[in-house]
């Protein structure tokens, strides 16, 4: 098993400081950013979908076995809802593709007010190319069934576990033979962060789900205050600690490398 661990975005001022040193413009932060993380959340193409030739840079400025997961358009799934999803599904893949092997998971995050449609999310799934690990995070109860539990399964895409308040508020359904985790906001201070056990407790979690050979994805969404670094080097820190792989070195603390 590898397990990814990074944050959800990384352009955020407020890490000056926490993860940027003062000297370093923000036009390098990415580079900086891979030099401590070998993955990150592309949250941003969620508002507005970068150019292909933006994607093909992002992938120049990485190193070699970096990933970067991408959040789907919302035109997809909030304005679209999932409907008519071949023309929104090539335009995002025509262009994240650019990528490379630096392309990780894309994200579906449903709208909260989007009840289950396992025939939407059947056709959306089917539009993604051979290969491509979706990761679907819908945000409405009606959604947990086996039906729609089956119609992950059938397309290899996982169900996007989350995290709110130090709680999963999704099942812990493995519709996959890899993994996607999410978490948003923990109860500790300072406020959003995540305490030691709640950390703990997922990083249980998916030692106990998932097999050797499984990729899992996990990214700190909690970015205020620079919450969402410290928690992901901590995560690394128990993850190898409890014995699982990590990708790539990762982390300004040499105690876990």
């Amino acid at each position: 098993m590898t397990v990814f661990v990074g944050t959800s975005g990384w352009q955020y001022r407020d890490w000056r400081g926490v993860l940027y040193p003062e000297g370093v413009p923000q036009r390098l932060w990415l580079e900086e950013y891979a030099r401590n993380f070998a993955a990150v959340e592309n949250n941003a193409a969620f508002y507005r979908l970068p150019e292909r030739a933006t994607f093909a840079e992002w992938r120049e400025r990485t190193p070699a076995g970096f990933v970067m997961a991408v959040k789907a358009s919302r035109y997809l799934t909030h304005i679209k809802r999932l409907k008519d999803p071949g023309e929104p599904v090539a335009r995002l893949m025509g262009r994240a593709e650019a990528l490379g092997d630096r392309l990780g998971p894309v994200l579906l995050q449903l709208p909260p007010t989007l009840r289950a449609d396992a025939g939407l999310l059947d056709a959306a799934l089917a539009r993604f190319p051979a290969g491509t690990r979706v990761a679907v995070e819908p945000r409405h109860d009606s959604w947990w069934t086996d039906r729609i539990a089956e119609v992950l399964s059938g397309h290899g895409a996982a169900l996007c576990w989350a995290d709110r308040g130090g709680r999963p508020v999704t099942p812990l359904w493995r519709t996959a033979d890899w993994g996607y985790l999410r978490l948003h906001e923990g109860r500790a201070r300072p406020f959003p962060s995540y305490g030691r056990q709640a950390l703990v407790t997922w990083a249980d979690r998916i030692g106990e789900t998932w097999r050797a050979g499984a990729d899992v994805f996990v990214f700190f969404n909690n970015d205020v205050g620079g919450a969402a670094v410290r928690n992901a080097e901590s995560f690394l820190r128990l993850v190898a600690s409890a014995g699982l792989e990590t990708a790539g070195q990762g982390g300004r603390d040499a105690a876990y490398e």
